[in-house]
């Protein structure tokens, strides 16, 4: 077998042609909601304090103390935060496989539960932090001097973000008449 490489003549016509590629679509940002810009957002600060963290660790051999603190915080927040992404956008970890030997109405109550069960979850879990911050909200960070309540209070935002994304989407299933759970196919786009 040879490896002498094989290259036949083209024309200019068809190198021109390879540049004529289809105009690439617009960038659709409508998909965003709102949590999804704040948790980016706290990403970066996130991504800054672990960049200076680094540098000033081993390039300045003098490291920042209070970078760690922070950028753990701002992990807290893209956690709590950007879980009502996944809230709204139904991504978060489930068990469909039940939902295809059930009947349809069996099926569609079981699904209604869950979406109840879930509202109850999120708003028990707002009243839980809620309750946290008002016993130690007050209590100063290690490294600086500043309260840890606006991480506590980033949580409950969160917290309070996905119970009304799971409002909502209880909403939605209910007009729609199925949800994820039911036709997971319907949302991915296999479902013809």
């Amino acid at each position: 077998m040879s490896t002498a490489e094989l290259h036949r003549q083209i024309t200019a016509d068809e190198i021109a042609h390879t540049f004529e590629e289809e105009a690439t679509p617009k960038v659709d940002l409508g998909q965003y909601a709102f949590e999804d810009w704040v948790a980016l957002a706290i990403f970066w600060v996130m991504a800054l304090c672990v960049f200076l963290q680094f540098f000033t660790r081993y390039v300045l051999n003098d490291s920042y103390a209070w970078t760690e603190e922070i950028a753990t915080y701002c992990l807290i927040g893209v956690v709590f935060i950007g879980s009502s992404m996944c809230v709204r956008l139904s991504r978060h970890i489930q068990v469909d496989l039940i939902y295809r030997y059930l009947p349809h109405l069996a099926a569609r109550v079981l699904s209604t539960a869950i979406d109840a069960i879930r509202i109850v979850f999120f708003a028990y879990a707002v009243r839980l932090v809620w309750i946290y911050i008002k016993v130690i909200g007050d209590e100063p960070m290690t490294t600086i001097n500043f309260p840890k309540n606006y991480v506590y209070y980033a949580a409950l935002f969160g917290f309070v973000l996905m119970l009304g994304r799971s409002i909502q989407v209880a909403v939605e299933n209910w007009r729609r008449g199925y949800s994820i759970l039911e036709r997971p196919g319907a949302f991915d786009g296999t479902e013809g």
